[in-house]
C-alpha cells in the first residue's frame, strides 16, 4: 500500500520509503518524521491541503491511494496524460478525451513508452483515483517527478480548460498567473501555475529531462519557465525573459524542462473537428502529433514552425475558408469570428537554439 504523507513545513505530499523513519523534503529540505504520522484515524486525512502545519502534522488527503503501487517508470520513460471533457457541463469540450487517447497511442508506438509506464486520468477511467479531480491531479504531478533518476525521460499532457487570474505576489511578467482547471475546478478551485512549477519543475535534478504539452487556453507560461521563445510567422525567433523580479528561481534543480503550449497567455486554443475532419480535437495536440508524423519533429524549432502553420492555414485546408472551419469548432473562452487565433508556444529553462537542438522523448 502506498504510503503518502505532508511535509511538516511546506505540506508537500512525500512518498515514504518502507521502514524509514524520517524523510527530507526535495523541495523545502525540512525532515519529517514518520512517526508523528503513525496510527492516524483515517477520517482525519481530509484536511485541507493548503492548511497550516499542526502539531502533530495532520497526514496527507493522498493518504487514500488506491490498492496496490501507482504504475511504475520502465526504461527510464514515465508520463501523465490528463483529458478533460467536463461532461454534462456549461463548459463541456468534446475533443480532450481523444487527445489523451491519441497521445497515449503516439507514446507507446513512436516513442517507446511502456504502456505500464503512463498515467491516464480522464472521466472514462473506472478507478475513482484516475478521475482528473483536483486532488487526482496533484497526486499524479507528484508521482510523474518523484523517484526520477539521470536518464529520465518524463512527460505531462494536458488536455482540458485552462485560465488565468490576477498575479498578487508580483512574480508575472503580465500581471496574472495561468492555471489548469481540474474536473471540479468550480467547487475546489483551479490548480496555478506558481504550483505546477514547484512540483514538477523545481524538483528536477541533473540529467532528467520533462517536456510537457498543454492543450488549454491561457496556456503560455503556465509552467512559469524562465525562458519563452518569442517566434514570428517568418519563423525568427528571440527568447523573452520572464524570470520574476523578486529574483525567486523558477527553473529546475540542474535538469531540462521544456514545454509547448496551445497558445499565448491571452489567447483560447481551439477545441475543433476542422483540422482531423473526423472528430474532435484540440487544436494543438492534433497540429504536434502531426508535426513528427509528417517527418518535421526533428527539431524543436522545426515542430513549432509546423504547428503554427497548420493552426494558420486550417481555413484553407478544409477548403472553404475560415468560416467554414470555424463553424464545426468551439473556441473555449473565446469567440467564433475569423480563423484558429491560436499561436502554439515553447517555453523552456534554459534558451537554446531551437533550430539545432534535437527533439526526443
Amino acid at each position: 500500500m502506498l504510503m503518502l504523507i505532508n511535509c511538516s513545513n511546506c505540506r508537500t505530499p512525500l512518498q515514504v520509503p518502507p521502514g524509514a523513519k524520517s524523510i527530507r523534503c526535495a523541495i523545502c529540505q525540512a525532515v519529517t518524521q514518520i512517526a508523528d504520522h503513525r496510527n492516524v484515524p483515517s477520517s482525519a486525512s481530509h484536511g485541507s491541503y493548503h492548511g497550516p502545519p499542526t502539531n502533530p502534522p495532520a497526514p496527507s488527503p493522498y493518504n487514500h491511494a488506491p490498492p496496490g503501487p501507482l504504475p511504475s517508470a520502465h526504461g527510464r520513460k514515465k508520463a501523465l496524460i490528463c483529458g478533460i471533457s467536463y461532461r454534462y457541463s456549461r463548459h463541456e469540450l468534446k475533443g480532450c478525451i481523444n487527445d489523451a487517447k491519441c497521445m497515449r497511442y503516439f507514446l507507446i508506438n513512436r516513442f517507446k513508452f511502456p504502456e505500464s509506464s503512463i498515467l491516464m486520468l480522464t472521466e472514462e477511467e473506472t478507478d475513482p483515483y484516475r478521475l482528473p479531480t483536483k486532488q487526482n491531479l496533484r497526486m499524479a504531478l507528484y508521482w510523474l517527478v518523484q523517484g526520477c533518476q539521470p536518464g529520465d525521460s518524463l512527460v505531462f499532457h494536458y488536455s482540458g480548460h485552462g485560465s488565468r487570474q490576477r498575479n498578487h505576489n508580483g512574480d508575472e511578467v503580465d500581471g496574472y498567473d495561468e492555471t489548469l482547471c481540474p474536473l471540479d475546478f468550480e467547487t475546489q478551485g483551479m490548480i496555478v501555475d506558481d504550483e505546477i512549477n514547484a512540483t514538477i519543475v523545481k524538483p528536477l535534478p541533473n540529467g532528467v529531462k520533462l517536456h510537457t504539452i498543454i492543450d488549454a487556453c491561457h496556456s503560455g507560461t503556465v509552467l512559469d519557465l524562465p525562458f519563452l521563445c518569442r517566434m514570428n510567422r517568418s519563423g525568427q525567433y528571440v527568447w523573452e525573459d520572464h524570470r520574476p523580479r523578486s529574483g525567486v528561481w523558477k527553473g529546475t534543480n540542474g535538469g531540462e524542462c521544456i514545454s509547448f503550449s496551445g497558445c499565448d497567455d491571452h489567447q483560447t486554443s481551439a477545441d475543433t473537428s476542422a483540422l482531423s475532419r473526423i472528430t474532435s480535437t484540440g487544436a494543438m495536440t492534433f497540429c504536434f502529433i502531426q508535426a513528427i508524423e509528417r517527418g518535421h519533429g526533428t527539431t524543436y524549432g522545426s515542430i513549432l514552425n509546423s504547428m503554427r502553420t497548420t493552426i494558420r492555414n486550417t481555413g484553407e485546408q478544409t477548403g472553404g475558408g475560415p468560416t467554414t472551419s470555424l463553424i464545426s469548432m468551439l473556441l473555449t473562452g473565446g469567440s467564433a469570428s475569423g480563423s484558429l487565433r491560436q499561436e502554439p508556444q515553447l517555453t523552456a529553462c534554459e534558451p537554446f537554439d531551437v533550430y539545432t537542438k534535437p527533439f526526443s522523448l
